[in-house]
């Protein structure tokens, strides 16, 4: 009889401690990221009663309440914040603690430090790869992941340039619509600008001269503004002949620019294939499209999160680049690690070596850019399993006051 007192004293601590799982389950469920803990009992050692039967065994109650992480996926949430992040499938951020220490998180919800640091929520430093001179070196070895906040995007020189415009058939030389002219932007060195104009004359039937020049402001004293001339025929379909598709590109040559940057050769590309970017048709003479392949200076002025993990860099200058890579880790028996708080959990002795790489290979799930995973809390199962322990703890104090009662009228036989 004596035994039914620690049986149900077991039971009332393992149930106990099931209360604070699942409270602590309750608390977290809005919490980014969150696996649920399920609660699990097992009983203790049974003792032998005058016999080998296994009628005559007698449970020594239940051990304590043991928590095992559930590792199911959680609902992918869209919140258009652009560093926020979601795994869909198998794997875990890795993050940096202060202390150095690597630990795995699947809360996604990351932010900016003052220095650029890729960070979660709660200042613990984002692991991965970094941009050196425009190129990712996945097999490289894992960093902190910087964002190069105040850095500027040198300028790309322009080296071809290109004019689609149709020139007036009907008309005639000498007359004001014999001549026309459009601009087109290009960028040096320095990441200057300079505006090239494209001036054509008609010079005869199906055949116009051109001339290419530079402001004077933008050469030293005694450059030259005309930088390139030359002359260009049409068949009777309207379509370029000269210079002929099988031509080089016409070559634009710039000395001497008054801002010290250096000399620029432009090509200037009249054909896409074989098709001529100039036309000449019974229309109103007229640019449709111009390009250049040129981009001035440019600062970072926003910053995304893209699928599998690739941090996309937007310049003031339009152009846009791959500065970092986030790093995702398979660990094939996650329930092996402890939970250390701020929902990061550390590896321990029996958890297997962890195999880090990019999202969507070896095994590894999607990382998904504007998402959060949400908690995997399930608020009706938790408060239906919060009932049944509650049950079960009242049983169990029963059980006490059951044997007490006992015990009781035992001791009142003897009087």
């Amino acid at each position: 009889m004596f035994d039914a007192f620690s049986t149900a004293l077991s039971a009332l601590t393992a149930n106990s401690t099931a209360v604070d799982i699942i409270g602590n389950n309750l608390a977290n469920v809005n919490t980014t990221g969150y696996k649920a803990d399920s609660v699990q009992f097992s009983d203790l050692m049974s003792q032998q009663l005058g016999g080998t039967s296994a009628t005559n065994q007698v449970g020594l109650g239940v051990s304590g309440a043991q928590s095992i992480r559930e590792f199911t996926q959680g609902a992918i949430q869209q919140t258009n914040g652009p560093l926020d992040t979601a795994i869909s499938g198998t794997g875990f951020f890795v993050v940096n603690d202060s202390s150095g220490q690597q630990l795995y998180t699947r809360a996604g919800n990351f932010r900016l430090g003052t220095d650029g640091s890729l960070l979660t929520a709660n200042g613990d430093k984002v692991q991965g790869w970094n941009s050196v001179g425009g190129a990712l070196n996945l097999s490289g070895p894992l960093s902190s992941i910087v964002i190069p906040v105040n850095g500027v995007v040198p300028p790309t020189v322009t080296a071809n340039v290109s004019l689609t415009a149709n020139l007036d058939a009907t008309a005639a030389v000498g007359s004001p619509t014999a001549s026309f002219s459009a601009p087109v932007q290009v960028v040096d060195s320095q990441g200057g600008t300079h505006v090239l104009t494209f001036s054509f004359t008609k010079s005869d039937v199906n055949a116009w001269s051109y001339t290419v020049s530079i402001p004077t402001s933008d050469l030293k004293t005694g450059g030259t503004t005309s930088i390139a001339v030359g002359v260009l025929a049409f068949d009777g379909t309207g379509q370029l002949t000269t210079p002929a598709s099988t031509a080089a590109p016409v070559s634009l040559k710039i000395t001497g620019l008054a801002d010290g940057a250096s000399d620029l050769t432009v090509n200037w590309n009249l054909y896409t294939g074989t098709s001529g970017l100039l036309t000449q048709f019974a229309q109103t003479s007229g640019v449709s499209a111009t390009s250049q392949d040129g981009h001035p200076a440019g600062q970072i002025v926003g910053i995304t999160m893209g699928d599998n993990g690739a941090i996309t860099a937007s310049y003031s200058n339009g152009q846009q680049t791959t500065v970092a890579q986030v790093a995702l880790a398979n660990i094939r028996n996650p329930e092996s690690m402890t939970a250390v708080g701020n929902n990061n959990l550390r590896a321990t002795a029996d958890t297997a070596a962890p195999a880090i790489g990019i999202a969507d290979t070896g095994g590894r799930g999607k990382i998904l850019g504007g998402s959060l995973e949400g908690s995997t809390v399930d608020m009706a199962s938790e408060f239906t399993n919060l009932i049944a322990v509650q049950r079960s703890y009242q049983a169990s104090s029963k059980v006490i006051t059951t044997t007490d009662q006992m015990l009781q009228d035992l001791i009142a036989l003897k009087q």
